[in-house]
């Protein structure tokens, strides 16, 4: 049901009415409907009838009868929604799942065209975000309900994996399914679906476990009870990688490849204060060594978060070839040639003097660690583990 009560003359700057003395463009932002839809001012009366409703509908009024600036621009529903024409998105499942159509932007897509795994991991977080938006659970937190506004908690993911089949094209329309199920007694599991609308071809499918953490005290908390009240209603026994593997990464004791000197920029923190999950993603792939990034794309990745990144850190990214990489005979690793400057001083594979020119015998998976540098036991941020495909001459579904 959408709602109707007008806030009309209301002005939420420091609580007090509309007058002359205020900002004219600031009280536009103010005189909207619940829905969106702008209005025209009215009398004190009508304003105190606008004010009173509002107690009723939304959780933000607070006690001198002001509603927060945020929640009027924002529009947080406070009652479970079943259509959002402005997010494209709608629920599914038996209204507990959600879906949302997305078009595939230029500035989401690399030099070949096809959307990079930064976009597509943060195409992820914002359909989880409407989803909870959707629900009428969404305080004013990243993706936190009221509940665990009132603990306290923030979410923040401690395991992922991806599989990319195939990447969407710039322009492409896809469609997102994504719900949550139970993991644990204190987690939460979400997952993914990517198809493409035209043809209905599931590009990628992803999941992921997220626990909650004080965000003052910044340690991880079991989940309350009225929280658990707040988002089982909502749990979907259905996995998205349905031979998901939970096999801890080894940790990375020695690296060919790697960035010693990572450090956090403003633009790279969320809403809680920390660097953001895809950012991570981001400096794990900046250690893959060109001929591979040329030739290669990623086709699925692990991640094990560890600890946060705090804008003060600096982060040491590396990257190892697995084991079970089989190299031609005759071809030397870069590894015994050694480092400067955190790169391999030479392409990763030689052969006498010449670089290999084909890469059929490049080892396809990589483990990679983030950790912070400059600490005395150089604390572990995120472990990963990524493997590589050739990428495709043509894209699959052109007929």
């Amino acid at each position: 049901m959408a709602y109707s009560v007008t806030y009309t003359t209301f002005c939420i700057t420091r609580g007090s009415s509309y007058g002359g003395d205020h900002d004219r463009n600031e009280c536009n932002l103010n005189n909207v409907r619940v829905n969106g839809t702008p209005t025209r001012p009215a009398n004190v009366d009508r304003l105190k009838q606008s004010a009173a409703a509002a107690t009723t509908t939304l959780t933000a009024v607070g006690e001198n009868g002001c509603i927060s600036r945020e929640r009027i621009r924002q529009n947080i529903p406070t009652k479970k929604q079943f259509v959002d024409p402005h997010r494209q998105g709608l629920m599914i499942e038996g209204s507990v799942g959600y879906r949302q159509t997305v078009v595939i932007r230029s500035n989401e897509v690399g030099p070949d065209k096809t959307a990079t795994i930064e976009s597509i991991l943060n195409l992820f977080q914002e359909t989880a975000l409407n989803h909870v938006w959707m629900s009428g659970l969404l305080g004013n937190g990243f993706g936190a309900t009221h509940g665990m506004m009132r603990n306290n908690l923030i979410w923040v993911v401690s395991r992922m994996q991806l599989q990319v089949d195939h990447y969407p094209i710039w322009g492409e329309v896809l469609e997102i399914d994504t719900w949550v199920g139970a993991s644990g007694k204190h987690g939460m599991r979400r997952d993914w679906l990517i198809r493409s609308q035209a043809t209905g071809h599931i590009f990628a499918r992803a999941t992921s476990t997220w626990v909650m953490m004080n965000q003052h005290t910044r340690r991880l908390s079991k989940m309350p009870e009225e929280v658990r009240a707040e988002i089982s209603p909502w749990f979907i026994e259905k996995q998205a990688i349905k031979d998901d593997v939970s096999e801890k990464i080894r940790k990375l004791d020695e690296a060919t490849y790697g960035n010693s000197d990572l450090k956090p920029k403003r633009s790279d923190l969320d809403m809680n204060n920390h660097v953001n999950n895809v950012k991570y993603v981001k400096w794990m792939l900046e250690a893959i060594p060109d001929q591979v990034l040329e030739t290669h794309q990623l086709s699925e990745i692990t991640l094990e978060y560890r600890r946060e990144c705090g804008s003060s850190d600096i982060v040491q990214s590396l990257c190892e070839q697995d084991e079970d990489g089989i190299l031609s005979d005759g071809v030397k690793r870069s590894s015994d040639i050694g480092l400067l400057n955190g790169f391999s001083l030479a392409s990763e594979i030689i052969v006498g003097n010449d670089l290999l020119g084909s890469l059929d015998t490049m080892p396809v998976r990589y483990t990679h660690l983030l950790q912070v540098k400059g600490e005395p036991k150089n604390e572990e941020i995120v472990r990963g583990r990524t493997k590589w495909k050739r990428k495709l001459s043509t894209f699959p579904f052109t007929s």
